[in-house]
Formats: C-alpha cells, structure tokens, sequence
C-alpha cells in the first residue's frame, strides 16, 4: 500500500554512500566545498560593499549574484552534509517544501541577475555613450528588484503547484536534495502532467533569457573584434568569456534537469546534474569573476590588509 500525499509526514532523500567511512568522506568533502562557496562569495560581498571604486553597475549585479549564490549552496548542503554526518536520509514534508521554494527562489533570480549582467557588458562595450543614461542607479535598482521578485513569484507558483498535486509513489527522492523532478516522480500520472506544463512555460522563459544572452554576446564579440587596442579585446573578452561560461553550464544542466524524461532514471545521471547546476556554479564563481578582474583582487587586498590590521 503506497501512501498518499495526506499520509506523508516526511521524504526519504538519496544517500550519497553505503558505508559510513563513505559517509563521513562526503560529509567532510561537501564541507570544504560549502566553506568554500562561503568564503568566496563573502569576500566577493564584502569587497564590492566595502570599496566605494566598485560602487558600478556591473559590481553591483556581481554583488547580487553573490548573495544568491550562498542562499542557493545554503538551501541544499548543509542539510546533506547532517544527513552524511548523523547517517539518516530523512527531511521533513515542511522542510522538504522551503528546500523547494527558496531553491526555485535562489536559481530563478540567479539567473534573471545572469541576464541582466549580459545586457550590462552589452551596453558598456557597444554603447559606451549611454551607459550612464540607461544603467543609472535607479535602472540598476529596479532591474534587480526585478529579478529578485520574478524568482520569488516563480518559486511560490512551482511549489504550490507541485505540493498540490496528489502523490501515490511512495516518499523516497532520488536525489541529495528536495528536487521538483524528483517530487513529481512521486505523483500519480494523471496529475503530473499539469505541473510539467508550468515547468515547460518557466523553462521556455529561461531560453527566452538564454537567446538574449547568446544575442548580446554576438553583438559584443562583432564590436570587440573592431577594437583597434589588443588591450582592449583583451579586457573586454576576459570579462565576457567567465561569464558567457557560466550561463552555458548553469543553462544546459538546468534544462537536462527540469526536460529529462522520466523513463531516463539513472541517480547517478540525476546527482552529476545537480551537482552541475546547484554547487558547482555558486563554489566557481568567485574565482572565474575575481581571478582575471584587477579592481576585485585589488579590493580584496585591501580588505585583507585592513583584517590584518585590525587583528594586530
């Protein structure tokens, strides 16, 4: 007898190892991944923060960004490092839905911020002229807001919808976390077909964003390659190519994600997508915006200079 949705006081989700020497290794490892992330998207937070010369456009979106980047890693790992470290797979049905809502949350701003940030090298590389017309604070502001508030109006739509849908499949998840692929496995199959239909319009709006993106990078590319200065080409490709990397694998992961058939049930496939999509992005992204940008390192000197200052 499978239970239903009623019944469902809490979810199983996926172990990441059998054994508990295994257990304890990921637990260790999900750590240093997660302090990391931390480290790396702090810095980047309090360096644009701190350092008024950051005070643009483009590091303002940066900050956002990093914000979202620790609520997302947030949302996920620390409850399956517990899981690793106290050798359980059990989460709650409340805790199961606020993994969903702030993960939907998290990855939809991030990637309406990813957007915005390809218009910004747009306008700053092909119309230099306007730049501060059309990224004007209160622009800056409002498209931020914009973002924030289209991640969060996504997240209430996706998680209402699936947590309303009838779930006969039993409570066990194949993945390290609560996923909406995952939950709608555990539907009956009449009813699934009506939340599928709400994550093809939100993924037909991501590749809506994504040709926008692929748009404004062939503008930049086209003006980039008329630049008389090598330094130039050089500056202007070492700030778009980072971030034209990131879209593309944070884009593709999500889509095999959210589009994979339900006849594909592989957990091994479904956990390196993941892993792709929600830790691999919000952990590199410090170091592919900061390691070839001189104002972040140059900021984050001082910041370390001012710490070391501060500890004597």
């Amino acid at each position: 007898q499978m239970p239903n949705s009623s019944s469902i006081s809490e979810f199983l989700l996926l172990a990441l190892a059998d054994t508990r020497q295994l257990q304890l290794l990921h637990f260790w490892l999900l750590l240093g991944i997660y302090l990391a992330a931390l480290l790396g998207n702090g810095l980047i937070s309090t360096a644009v923060a701190c350092d008024h010369r950051l005070h643009t456009p483009m590091y303002f979106f940066l900050l956002n960004l990093a914000l979202l980047d620790l609520g997302c890693i947030s949302t996920t790992l620390p409850k399956a490092m517990a899981n690793a470290l106290w050798h359980t797979r059990h989460i709650s049905y409340a805790g199961c839905a606020a993994q969903i809502v702030f993960f939907v949350f998290f990855l939809s701003a991030e990637y309406c911020i990813l957007t915005i940030m390809s218009y910004d090298r747009y306008v700053a590389i092909c119309k230099p002229l306007h730049y501060g017309t059309l990224l004007g604070s209160r622009a800056c502001a409002t498209m931020a807001a914009a973002a924030w508030g289209t991640g969060l109006l996504n997240a209430v739509l996706q998680t209402a919808n699936t947590f309303s849908l009838p779930l006969c499949q039993g409570n066990a998840v194949d993945q390290f976390f609560c996923e909406i692929p995952q939950i709608l496995k555990l539907s009956c199959s009449d009813a699934y077909f009506r939340e599928v239909g709400l994550i093809v319009l939100s993924v037909l709006a991501m590749f809506g964003c994504f040709v926008f993106i692929v748009v404004s990078y062939v503008q930049i590319f086209r003006a980039v390659l008329r630049m008389p200065s090598e330094q130039g080409r050089h500056k202007a490709f070492s700030t778009c190519l980072p971030h034209l990397a990131v879209v593309s694998l944070f884009a593709s992961t999500v889509l095999v994600a959210y589009l994979k058939p339900r006849s594909i049930s592989s957990p091994f496939l479904g956990l390196t997508v993941a892993l792709l999509y929600s830790v691999v992005p919000p952990t590199l992204n410090p170091i592919i915006y900061s390691v070839r940008n001189k104002e972040i390192k140059h900021a984050l000197r001082k910041l370390l200079q001012c710490a070391l200052f501060l500890l004597q």
